[in-house]
C-alpha cells in the first residue's frame, strides 16, 4: 500500500513502537498456531511472503544501499509491481473463465475464491507483516500514533481474519488494485532520493501524469466502487462481522485516499513552484 506523507523521510519517535511490535508478535503467534495446530498449510504462503521480502531487503542492503528508507522503499516498489501483476492476472483469468457479470456477483465476491486469489492475498499479507517489522526496526515512522503503522495493523487484521474464515477473499483482491498507483509513489520517492529533482525533464513530467492517472483510476474509483457495492449488497450479507469489518476497512481506505490526494496535490504544487522560481532565476541571470 501507499505511504502517507509524500515528502516525509521517516521519523525517530519510538513512543508507540512497543505497542505495534507487541501486536505484530501476537499476529505472528496466531498465524503459526493456525498452521501448526489447525493444519492450515495454505497459510504457509503468508510466511513465504514475509521471508521473501525480507530476503529482498537483505539483497538491496548488501548490494545497493544501506540507507533504511531507500531499502524499505525499494522492497515496497517490488511488492507493488508483483501484487499489481498478480491482481491483473487473476482478474483477466477469471473474466475469461466466468465473465464479468458472474465474476462480480455478491456470492462470488464474498463466499467464492478466484483461482490464485488465496495465495496472492497470503503473500501480500506476509509483505505487510515484513514492512511493519522493518519500519519498527529502523523507526521509519513519525508521530505519537503513526498512521502508516496503524494502516498496516488494520490491513493485517482484516486480511488475516478473511484468510482464517475464507470469506471476502475476492473483495480484498480488488482492493489491491491500488498497488498499481503505489508503484508511481515509490518510483517518485526513489527518484528524489537519487537526487533527480528537476521537474522540467520529460521523464519527471511523464511520471506525474501517470501518477495522477493511476491515483484516479487504480485507487480512488475502484475503492469508491467497492464501497458502493458493499452498501448496495448489505442486505445480502449474513449476520456476522464480515459486513461491518468490510465497511470499516473501506471507510478507512477512502479517508486515507483523501489524505494521500491532498499530499500529492501539495507535492505537485510545490514542485511546480520550484520550477517557476528556477525559471525566473535563470531568466534574470540571462537578462544581466
Amino acid at each position: 500500500m501507499a505511504r502517507t506523507g509524500i515528502g516525509s523521510t521517516g521519523g525517530k519517535n519510538n513512543g508507540s513502537g512497543q505497542f505495534f511490535l507487541a501486536t505484530l508478535l501476537l499476529w505472528l503467534v496466531s498465524v503459526v498456531f493456525e498452521i501448526v495446530f489447525n493444519l492450515r498449510t495454505e497459510l504457509l504462503w503468508v510466511i513465504c511472503g514475509g521471508c521473501f521480502f525480507q530476503s529482498v531487503n537483505w539483497v538491496v542492503r548488501s548490494w545497493l544501499s544501506r540507507d533504511p528508507l531507500f531499502v524499505n522503499t525499494s522492497v515496497s516498489l517490488l511488492h507493488s509491481i508483483v501484487t499489481s501483476a498478480s491482481v491483473v492476472f487473476i482478474l483477466l483469468n477469471q473474466c475469461l473463465a466466468k465473465g464479468l457479470e458472474e465474476m462480480f456477483d455478491h456470492s462470488e465476491l464474498v463466499g467464492g475464491t478466484w483461482k490464485w486469489a488465496y495465495p496472492a492475498l497470503c503473500f501480500s499479507c506476509g509483505y505487510f507483516a515484513y514492512d511493519q517489522w522493518d519500519m519498527l526496526q529502523y523507526r521509519l515512522y513519525s508521530g505519537l500514533i503513526p498512521s502508516i503503522l496503524v494502516h498496516h495493523l488494520v490491513l493485517l487484521v482484516c486480511f488475516t481474519l478473511a484468510l482464517y474464515r475464507n470469506v471476502t477473499i475476492n473483495y480484498l483482491i480488488l482492493t489491491l488494485i491500488c498497488e498499481m498507483h503505489s508503484i508511481f509513489l515509490h518510483v517518485r520517492k526513489l527518484r528524489r532520493m537519487a537526487g533527480i529533482r528537476d521537474s522540467n525533464t520529460a521523464l519527471v513530467k511523464l511520471e506525474w501524469v501517470l501518477n495522477w492517472i493511476a491515483f484516479v483510476f487504480a485507487r480512488c474509483i475502484p475503492h469508491i466502487l467497492i464501497t458502493v457495492k458493499l452498501i448496495k449488497d448489505a442486505h445480502k450479507f449474513e449476520k456476522g462481522v464480515e459486513l461491518p469489518l468490510a465497511l470499516f476497512g473501506m471507510a478507512g481506505m477512502n479517508i486515507l485516499n483523501v489524505g494521500l490526494g491532498l499530499d500529492l496535490f501539495h507535492a505537485f504544487r510545490r514542485e511546480r513552484s520550484n520550477r517557476r522560481n528556477q525559471e525566473n532565476t535563470n531568466h534574470h541571470n540571462h537578462g544581466e
